[in-house]
C-alpha cells in the first residue's frame, strides 16, 4: 500500500478591503523573511530546513513577534528548499546570479496557522487574529473529497490583488493499494501518436503534436521579428506578447486526456501497463547528429518523457502497476523470428528479413514490448511469450498486428477508456 498526495486549487470569495489589507500585511512580512532567509542559505551553503531554522529562529522573532511562531518554520521550509535548488542548479554551472531572486510568494501554512470550517471555509492565524474566509468549492474539489481524499495539514495561500481573493493550494492524499495483475498492455510514446497494444489490438491515438509545436513555433518566431525591431530584444511588450500564448497548456490538457484513457483501460481489465525506459532527457541523445533547427525544435518539444511521467503519476492514483524494459530494437526487429526489419522510404510499414511478414512500425514496437515485459529480462533475443501471433505476409491484414487502428485525436479526445471502440465507428489515419 502507497500514498498518493495531490493539490487542489480553490479560490475565496472576495474579501472585504479590511480584511484582505491583513492578508497584504502579511504577505509582505512573510516575503521579507523569505528574502533574508534565503539569501543567508545561499551564502553559507545550507540546504537543511532544521539546521536554518535553529540559526535564524530567534532573530526573525525579535524581528516580528507580531507574528504567530509558526510563520518562522513556514518560510524556513519554503526558504530552505529555494536554497537547495538554487544550489544544485549553481554546482550545474546554470546559475545566471550569484544568488537567486524571490519573485513569486505563496504562504506556506502548516496545521498551527490553518484549519478547515466545515469543508467550505478555512479560517487562518495572521497577526491580527484568526480571519475565517469562505471558498468558492468546484466539481473536482468535491469528486476528491467524495473520492475518498483526506485533506492534508499543509496549504498555500497566494493573494489575488485584482480581485481581492486568496487562492489556496491545498494537498490531499489517499492511501492506494496496487491489484495483482492480470495481464499487460505496452505502450509506445511518439512524435504524433501513441501506440497501445490491448488484448492483441494495437490503437494509434493521435495526439498531433508536431503540428501544435510547428503552429507555435512560427507565432512565437513572428512574434520575436516584429517586437524586436519596434521595441528591442528585451522588450516588456515582446514579453508581455510571449507570455500569452498556450503551447504548455495545449500540450499538457491532450496528455493528461490521453494519460486517462490509457490508466482506465488497465484499471478496468486489472493490467500492468508497460514504458520504454527512456533516459532522463531522451530528446537531447536524438538530436545530436540532426542538423535541421525545425527538426530539433520540433523533437525536443515532443512529448516522449512527458506522457511516460503522467502515465506513471496517473497510474499510482488508480494504483495500476508500471514496468519499464529495454527499448533497444524494439522496432527494429520482427517479433516472430528476431530478425531485422526493413523499413522502404521512410515507410511505417516493414518487412521482415527472414519470414517477409510485413510489420507496422508501431505495431512490432508494441509486441516486442510486450515480449520483453513477459520475460521480464530486457533482452532482445526472440520469443513468442504464449502470444498468438499471425505471421502472414500479407500487408495491413485482418489480423491487428499488421493493422493497427487508427483513431483521430477528434474522436478520442471525450473518451473515458479504449472500450469506447466497439461503439464508435473508427475513421482510417493516413500514416
Amino acid at each position: 500500500m502507497s500514498e498518493v498526495a495531490r493539490t487542489v486549487v480553490v479560490k475565496s470569495a472576495p474579501l472585504p478591503r479590511k480584511a484582505f489589507r491583513v492578508f497584504v500585511e502579511l504577505e509582505g512580512m512573510y516575503r521579507n523573511m523569505v528574502e533574508q532567509l534565503v539569501l543567508y542559505a545561499v551564502r553559507g551553503n545550507i540546504a537543511s530546513f532544521t539546521r536554518l531554522r535553529a540559526l535564524k529562529y530567534r532573530e526573525l522573532r525579535s524581528l516580528y513577534p507580531q507574528l504567530p511562531s509558526h510563520y518562522v518554520y513556514t518560510a524556513c521550509q519554503d526558504a530552505g528548499a529555494r536554497a537547495k535548488s538554487f544550489l544544485r542548479i549553481k554546482r550545474r554551472g546554470l546559475a545566471e546570479r550569484e544568488h537567486p531572486e524571490v519573485k513569486n510568494v505563496s504562504i506556506w501554512l502548516d496545521d498551527h496557522l490553518w484549519k478547515l470550517d466545515w469543508l467550505t471555509a478555512i479560517q487562518i492565524a495572521t497577526h491580527k487574529g484568526w480571519i475565517r474566509v469562505e471558498l468558492e468549492l468546484h466539481k473536482h474539489f468535491w469528486r476528491y473529497v467524495n473520492g475518498g481524499w483526506r485533506i492534508s495539514s499543509e496549504a498555500k495561500v497566494k493573494l489575488d490583488k485584482k480581485s481581492r481573493r486568496l487562492v489556496v493550494c491545498l494537498t490531499i492524499k489517499r492511501h492506494v493499494e496496487a491489484y495483482k495483475p492480470r495481464g499487460l498492455i505496452a505502450v509506445d510514446v511518439n512524435e504524433d501518436h501513441v501506440a497501445v497494444l490491448v488484448d492483441g489490438g494495437v490503437y494509434l491515438l493521435e495526439t498531433r503534436f508536431r503540428d501544435i509545436v510547428l503552429g507555435y513555433y512560427y507565432r512565437r518566431k513572428r512574434i520575436q521579428e516584429k517586437y524586436g525591431k519596434l521595441y528591442g530584444v528585451h522588450s516588456r511588450i515582446k514579453k508581455r506578447a510571449l507570455r500569452k500564448l498556450n503551447e504548455r497548456k495545449k500540450k499538457n490538457d491532450l496528455r493528461w486526456k490521453l494519460v486517462n484513457i490509457i490508466v482506465r483501460t488497465a484499471k478496468e481489465r486489472q493490467y500492468t501497463i508497460v514504458l520504454e525506459r527512456l533516459g532522463k532527457n531522451p530528446a537531447r541523445g536524438m538530436i545530436n547528429y540532426m542538423k535541421n533547427d525545425q527538426l530539433r525544435h520540433r523533437i525536443y518539444q515532443a512529448s516522449f518523457k512527458g506522457v511516460q511521467r503522467a502515465i506513471e503519476e496517473k497510474a499510482r492514483e488508480h494504483g495500476v502497476p508500471v514496468v519499464y524494459v529495454d527499448p533497444k530494437n524494439t522496432s527494429r526487429l520482427c517479433s516472430l523470428h528476431g530478425t531485422r526489419m526493413v523499413y522502404d522510404n521512410g515507410s511505417r510499414l516493414g518487412r521482415c528479413t527472414a519470414g517477409g511478414e510485413v510489420w507496422h512500425r508501431d505495431a512490432v514496437a508494441c509486441y516486442n514490448l510486450l515480449l520483453k515485459a513477459l520475460r521480464s529480462d530486457g533482452s532482445s533475443a526472440p520469443s513468442y511469450g504464449g502470444l498468438s501471433v499471425d505471421g502472414s505476409p500479407v500487408p495491413l491484414g485482418s489480423t491487428a498486428t499488421h493493422d493497427p487502428t487508427g483513431i483521430p485525436k477528434s474522436l478520442w479526445i471525450r473518451w473515458k477508456s479504449l472500450d469506447a471502440t466497439n461503439k464508435n465507428k473508427l475513421m482510417r489515419m493516413s500514416i
